[in-house]
């Protein structure tokens, strides 16, 4: 476990934060700040209950039942039974590390003190994360408004030591009996804290966090990718010339284009332009690649505007403000988030999309200005990657299905009381399988890149330094290169990973400088 230790205050949290925690094993201690802001909304809480008027979530029922008045004898059960009865998820189980960020992002919600959580609550959700258990979360059961309920209420029984939990070491377990071997003791929930552990947008937003961090690694590799691919086509490099996009001032598209100058720079294959097969211009997928490539990299910045507001946000409803009223409200909504993890799901797949445009072209003798079919050793009895292609077209293809929104979907829930819903969860978990997704199609493109580098290297012709450190890097990592056909699953494999890893991105900065 990392021994980087996040503190949690009243303020919010960060990105950088979410992920050490999630999938760093960071600990987590709450700021005495946070402390004293739990103690005091508490004692708001605790007073209303003492008194006979009803209040949403201290004193009535849920949702379409808000309407019966609980008395004081049958609180806790009512707040033990939303716990319980919320716990309806359905499906595989939620990745580790989206679990812990789901939980760290309730605990930041908690920790404002807007929630009217008892202090303890707080602190045995740190002592869940900070001993490594991790509820038994399910795929299914989450609309993304009301928060993520069946997910929250999932990590919500494990603190009340009920159902199943994964413990430091991958065993599913009882999780009273988890927190018994950590020396945790279960939390007996009071007024408003069943209501106060389900009612957030922390699932969607977790993903959100992690898919950017994933993201922003991937559109720099695809920059890099989309410069071996011009190289290796013997692509010009003029179209990348910063005067050219400054009169088209996005500023993604700036960065994309310095991104792949970089890596030519010094290439003795970007000059052959007019050679033996003259080309006024090159095709959109390699001429336009800063453009989209750019476009991208704008939509990330405006989902990463949005998860930092949502990271310095109190959601809950009701909530427990300053002048000590506790008021009703609609913040538990999914569609900002839902709304840009869609976003990013149609920008990964125009990604994928024009990063597969340029393998094709790589593979197709006919527009690959000198290149063997298919990258072939012996065209025929040979047929190099002529499959890579496809399964990275069947990676496309499924893209394009996972670029349909999510968030353009609602469907009502509780007796018509939740009639409209935001479908945030549903968009998060897509986009994690699109971000897979277009790690492996970026994968597909660079190893077919530096096999064709490899190739015009034989030929006689130099290419750019960058370029020949990201082939030796990723032959270090066990991609082959040029030769006769050979069981290929492991190659694309190791360049898959390779690619997650950032390590493409690590191989190619000694020559480039850092790329952004």
């Amino acid at each position: 476990m990392d021994m980087h230790t996040v503190v949690v205050g009243t303020s919010g949290t960060t990105a950088e934060d979410v992920v050490a925690v999630a999938r760093h094993g960071a600990r987590i201690e709450l700021s005495t700040a946070a402390v004293e802001a739990l103690a005091a909304s508490r004692l708001i809480v605790d007073a209303l209950a003492a008194k006979p008027e009803p209040v949403y979530g201290v004193s009535t029922g849920f949702g379409a039942l808000a309407s019966r008045h609980i008395g004081p004898e049958l609180r806790a059960q009512l707040q033990r039974n939303i716990v319980r009865s919320h716990a309806a998820g359905m499906g595989p189980r939620v990745e580790r590390e989206v679990v812990r960020a789901l939980m760290f992002l309730r605990l930041k919600t908690v920790a404002s003190g807007h929630t009217g959580v008892r202090p303890e609550v707080a602190q045995t959700m740190a002592d869940v994360l900070n001993a490594g258990i991790t509820p038994v979360v399910h795929e299914y059961g989450s609309l993304g408004c009301s928060g993520d309920l069946a997910p929250l209420s999932h990590c919500a029984l494990t603190l009340m030591g009920e159902g199943d939990a994964e413990g430091p070491d991958g065993t599913v377990r009882p999780a009273g009996e988890l927190l018994a071997a950590h020396g945790i003791a279960p939390v007996e929930l009071r007024e408003k804290e069943g209501l106060a552990l389900l009612n957030g947008t922390d699932g969607m937003l977790g993903m959100l966090v992690m898919a950017l961090a994933d993201l922003r690694n991937l559109y720099t590799s695809a920059d890099i990718t989309a410069a071996l691919s011009l190289e290796a086509l013997l692509g010009t490099d003029k179209v990348l010339a910063p005067e050219l996009h400054a009169i088209r001032p996005h500023p993604g598209q700036g960065v994309s284009a310095e991104n792949m100058l970089r890596v030519l720079a010094g290439s003795g294959l970007t000059g052959h332009h007019q050679d033996d097969a003259p080309r006024v211009q090159d095709a959109y997928s390699v001429r336009c690649a800063p453009q989209v490539n750019g476009a991208g990299r704008d939509t990330l910045d405006y989902a990463a505007v949005v998860a930092g507001r949502e990271l310095a946000s109190s959601v809950d409803n009701p909530v427990v403000l300053p002048d000590g009223r506790v008021e009703s409200n609609g913040n538990f909504h999914g569609a900002p988030v839902a709304y840009v993890l869609d976003f990013l799901a149609i920008v990964a797949a125009d990604l994928g999309s024009i990063c597969e445009r340029r393998t094709d072209r790589l593979l197709d003798k006919n527009r690959s200005h000198g290149l063997p079919p298919f990258l072939a050793h012996d065209a025929g009895v040979d047929s190099g990657l002529m499959i890579a292609q496809y399964t990275q077209a069947a990676l496309v293809s499924e893209m394009k299905r996972l670029a349909v929104p999510a968030s353009a979907d609602s469907i009502p829930s509780s007796a018509m009381q939740e009639d409209h819903v935001s479908m945030g969860w549903s968009a998060a978990r897509k986009l994690r399988t699109a971000v897979d997704n277009l790690a492996r199609i970026v994968a597909v493109e660079l190893y077919a890149a530096t096999r064709a580098v490899e190739i015009r290297a034989a030929q006689g012709l130099t290419p750019a330094p960058a370029s020949q450190a990201a082939v030796a890097a990723l032959r270090a990592a066990g991609a082959q290169g040029p030769g006769p056909d050979r069981f290929l699953a492991p190659d694309l494999a190791a360049a898959d990973t390779f690619v997650r890893e950032g390590r493409l991105v690590e191989a190619v900065e000694p020559v480039t400088g850092p790329l952004a």
